[in-house]
């Protein structure tokens, strides 16, 4: 059995090289789909980390934000946050991706990272701040979870 095309699951460490290129897992690398031309796009997550797309899911979100009225100044603020740190990154042949300075920055990353398929999106952390992130979902109240699942239809 097979996963769908750009669908990304599982958690894997890896290390940030000198130049700021992280080696994308093998596994989400077969599972885009050929339409992606082998390249993501890199941005600020919600949270301490970075989000990772394939480009044709990107596109789609983009065109959801064109759909938000710049005439409020919620969504300009949302717009900009979402896409002045995006940037477009084909891998390499050794499957590497190229982060900016900024995201480095931003995500706290120094040599180890973990990379996490968030089934639409990939999340790399610094492996410390996941750790105090999901020390903190801990204190959720378990009830929120519950709610969540029931939306989930199997």
């Amino acid at each position: 059995m097979t996963i769908s095309k750009n669908t990304f699951t599982g958690e894997y460490s890896y290390s940030l090289d000198a130049k700021g290129r992280i080696n994308i897992p093998a596994k989400f690398r077969q599972s885009l789909s050929k339409n992606n031309d082998n390249t993501f796009v890199v941005t600020r997550g919600l949270d301490t980390c970075i989000w990772v797309y394939p480009i044709i899911i990107w596109q789609k979100i983009e065109t959801e934000l064109k759909n938000l009225s710049a005439l409020s100044a919620i969504n300009r603020s949302f717009i900009r946050n979402a896409v002045r740190y995006a940037a477009i990154t084909p891998y390499d042949k050794q499957g590497r991706i190229l982060l900016t300075p900024s995201l480095i920055r931003y995500a706290e990353l120094e040599k180890e990272a973990i990379i996490i398929g968030m089934v639409n999106k990939i999340e790399i952390w610094n492996p410390k701040t996941l750790y105090e992130t999901d020390k903190q979902n801990l204190k959720l109240d378990p009830s929120t979870f519950e709610d969540l699942a029931e939306k989930i239809i199997l």
